[in-house]
């Protein structure tokens, strides 16, 4: 199946859980990231039980602080 990650079109298998995307795609730190799956947050407790669908787009979201 096709799947769209930040924004680059990849073929993966079917039935890819999101737990093993993100270890496929090496993300850092990936107890920090928030994920969205076609412009929806996926819940913390629901990404280890998620899976893909063919035609998904899937972002990797990091929110940082700061301040003056």
């Amino acid at each position: 199946m096709i799947i769209t990650v930040a924004g680059e079109k990849k073929e993966v298998k079917d039935g890819l859980t999101l737990p093993e995307l993100i270890t496929q795609e090496n993300v850092e730190m990936p107890e920090y990231v928030t994920v969205s799956i076609n412009d929806e947050f996926v819940a913390s407790e629901a990404k280890a039980t998620t899976v893909l669908k063919d035609g998904d787009s899937v972002e990797f979201l990091y929110f940082m602080g700061g301040g003056c």
